[in-house]
């Protein structure tokens, strides 16, 4: 069966493909690692109104450790420590223990330590 076939037929039976535009990098992230296609190219499949996604390219697995962002330090991400810390001008032991106790929610760590 030629393309041209292929594609009839498909339209037939109500599926549909599409190319996804301008993707720079798809990651899949699992507790302890992480697929990365650089130079992936991305279709998307529509049928019976389900959505799949088929990634064609080179992938790359990296380890993620704990299952924590990279920037993670003790459950906290380093970048709502600093959120924190100019939000409220407290130190960055106060930061951290605020984080860890909102469960690593920087709005209501800031709330916490202005109106603790």
């Amino acid at each position: 069966m030629n393309p041209k076939q292929m594609k009839a037929a498909m339209r037939r039976m109500g599926i549909t493909q599409e190319e996804v535009a301008d993707v720079e990098e798809v990651v899949i992230r699992t507790k302890k690692k992480e697929i990365v296609f650089k130079d992936a190219a991305v279709t998307s499949v529509t049928m019976q109104g389900q959505i799949t996604y088929q990634i064609i390219g080179t992938p790359e697995e990296r380890e993620r450790g704990n299952g924590e962002p990279a920037a993670a330090k003790n459950g906290v991400l380093e970048e709502d420590v600093e959120l924190v810390m100019s939000q409220t001008g407290c130190s960055e032991q106060d930061a951290r223990k605020a984080l860890k106790e909102c469960n690593g929610a920087p709005a209501e760590a800031i709330l916490k330590i202005m109106t603790g």
